[in-house]
């Protein structure tokens, strides 16, 4: 089998990487929106939960067509890309009106279905071993993805709430452009099965694979509730100067990238089911003491900050390896299908609980709703994490 061109992992984790910063666009400048149009606090919720209904239709209807199976799917990321940069663009012909803003970003997520999970089998036609560490990459580049509006946001100096959008649309396209002109389809691309959503009975009566999907729901109903709420909960104790609130953004949720390759790395050695414990495991100790770190000295808040954004992370890649690993085999397209819906549908409950309570609880409180998804999520996962890696 030749060698793999050095340019290709490069390639498809930058692309990952610009492709995926549409996800949290919306949300980077939502206090301009906020300020604008009068939107209310709890606004940021409901953009971060249309693009998560976008994902999973998005989601759904790839898979029922088989898009990435019946066309090459380096054509279909970078189709995607332009669809999803023009749909977040769209969010400027909203001018600030809720419905129309809400469509935008429901668009915006249902295109993102044509990048990440697209992006990972791109990455499964050249990587044929080791695929947690792959994942490791591909999976960090989207953590990148997530925070980089943010950094756009407050590095931007005077640049308008309208420039961080294109922006953002601008680099996603780069990142399709690169995977098209520079990525091939790989030797090892295969043709998956047919969607089957009656396999829904037929995959959970694996209690392996049980194990390994509701671990990683309990994850789910953590990530991106913290994601959406993290510029509120860094608002509330640094002041109003969006700028630094949007620079540490960034950082804390830029940080999963070192979570999530580190961890690829250790899964070779002590196995996946072992990584993902221990970070989901640190990961709801943080929503444990999270009041308590927002009373500490500023420095130790946003110490805690950027190590939560490692651990709460890191898991994510582990969780979509011990999935693969453990789907029926002439399933495993179904199965992924499913857990990731299923992933993202109780992601829009948590988000949606934090919404309702911020503004009576106050941020530094409501991150404690968090903590029953990793406990629920740890209990699910140990029968495989005390095995042999």
């Amino acid at each position: 089998m030749p060698a793999v061109p050095a340019r290709i992992l490069p390639t498809i984790v930058i692309s990952q990487f610009a492709a995926t910063s549409l996800w949290f666009a919306g949300n980077a400048v939502m206090p301009d929106l906020q300020r604008s149009a009068g939107l209310p606090a709890s606004a940021v919720g409901d953009i971060t939960i249309a693009v998560q209904l976008g994902f999973i239709a998005g989601t759904l209807v790839f898979a029922w067509l088989a898009i990435a199976d019946r066309y090459s799917p380096r054509i279909i990321f970078f189709l995607s890309t332009l669809a999803g940069a023009a749909a977040n663009a769209a969010t400027l012909a909203s001018g600030g009106e809720f419905l129309p803003l809400l469509a935008a970003r429901f668009a915006t997520g249902f295109f993102l279905a044509g990048m990440y999970p697209v992006g990972m089998k791109i990455a499964s036609g050249w990587c044929d071993r080791d695929l947690g560490l792959a994942l490791g990459w591909l999976v960090g580049a989207l953590v990148l993805g997530t925070a980089l509006p943010h950094l756009i946001r407050g590095l931007g100096g005077d640049l308008p709430w309208q420039g961080v959008i294109l922006s953002v649309s601008a680099v996603s396209i780069a990142g399709g452009l690169a995977m098209f002109l520079l990525v091939p389809d790989g030797p090892h691309l295969r043709a998956g099965a047919k969607f089957d959503p009656a396999a829904f009975a037929t995959i959970f009566r694996s209690a392996e694979f049980r194990a390994s999907a509701f671990g990683y729901f309990g994850h789910m109903w953590e990530l991106y509730a913290f994601y959406a709420f993290l510029p509120v909960l860094l608002a509330a104790r640094l002041g109003s100067d969006a700028a630094t609130v949007s620079v540490w953004s960034f950082a804390a949720i830029a940080t999963g990238f070192l979570g999530c390759v580190v961890g690829g790395y250790l899964s070779q050695g002590i196995g996946s089911a072992r990584v993902a414990f221990m970070q989901l495991s640190a990961s709801g100790l943080c929503c444990l003491v999270s009041p308590l770190a927002f009373l500490a000295p500023l420095p130790v808040f946003l110490a805690f900050l950027l190590f939560w954004g490692v651990v709460i992370a890191g898991d994510s890649p582990q969780f979509s390896t011990l999935n693969a690993r453990f789907a029926p085999p002439r399933l495993v397209g179904s199965a992924l299908t499913i857990a990731n819906c299923i992933g993202f549908s109780i992601t829009i409950v948590s988000i949606a609980l934090l919404g309702w309570l911020i503004e009576t609880a106050g941020p530094q409180y409501v991150f404690l709703m968090l903590v029953p998804g990793p406990v629920l999520g740890l209990a699910a996962l140990r029968r495989l994490a005390v095995k042999p890696a």
